[in-house]
């Protein structure tokens, strides 16, 4: 994210990342180094279930949880949205920084995980999770936490690639058990809000970038009413 980068008070400037992480030091550093392996982790271009999904609706507040290198958040920016981006990684951070400033956009960049960044409850009006690892716990809190940063009128949209959440942990150390799921945060919506897609669908596979071996995505988008 950038100098000065606090959950609360996130920056809205272009520079470089500082040291105000929030959250578990053990997750950066395994993301920091997945990012430093490569000098491009991602293909560079907005996810399509985001562009499909957000489609239609007049720009407001959009959080991009795990924003990753920044191309979501920068095609969100370029289109009205005032974005607010969350990343663990300080590695994707100052690539995603880089990739504002030569857009000629402005991002709040939030170093944190979704659960520790203190976000204003019920202030998005967008709130994207495009494929995010997100942790699970006993008490649902990310889950949770990705509800409550929506404001009332406001859109919920997380997408994911189908099957990986059936999938046995590998050799790697990846199991699925330890991450949320669209169907884990579809399963605590209330009345308070309205699904307008839950379903799997072909994906738009970017060139280049990993993940782009997945064909088909699960999408959740849920408005909330009230």
């Amino acid at each position: 994210m950038t100098d000065d980068i606090t959950a609360k008070s996130p920056t809205s400037d272009n520079s470089s990342a500082g040291d105000g992480y929030l959250g578990d030091p053990a997750v950066r550093a395994e993301w920091d180094s997945r990012y430093a392996d490569r000098r491009q982790l991602w293909s560079g271009q907005p996810n399509g279930a985001l562009v499909a999904g957000v489609a239609g609706l007049t720009p407001g507040r959009v959080l991009d949880v795990g924003c990753g290198e920044g191309a979501d958040a920068v095609w969100l920016a370029r289109g009205g949205w005032d974005v607010t981006a969350l990343e663990v990684s300080g590695v994707a951070l100052e690539r995603a920084i880089g990739h504002a400033r030569d857009a000629g956009v402005d991002v709040h960049w939030v170093h944190a995980t979704l659960t520790e960044a203190g976000l204003a409850p019920a202030s998005f009006d967008l709130v994207s999770a495009q494929y995010p690892a997100l942790l699970r716990t006993p008490d649902a809190s990310a889950e949770r936490a990705l509800l409550a940063a929506v404001a009332p009128g406001g859109v919920l949209l997380v997408v994911h690639h189908a099957g990986m959440d059936t999938q046995q942990a590998d050799d790697g150390g990846f199991d699925p058990a330890d991450y949320v799921w669209p169907s884990m945060v579809a399963a605590l919506l209330t009345d308070d809000w309205v699904v307008e897609v839950d379903e799997q669908r072909p994906r738009v596979v970017p060139d280049g970038g990993a993940g782009a071996h997945h064909t088909d995505d699960v999408v959740l988008r849920a408005r909330r009413l009230r």
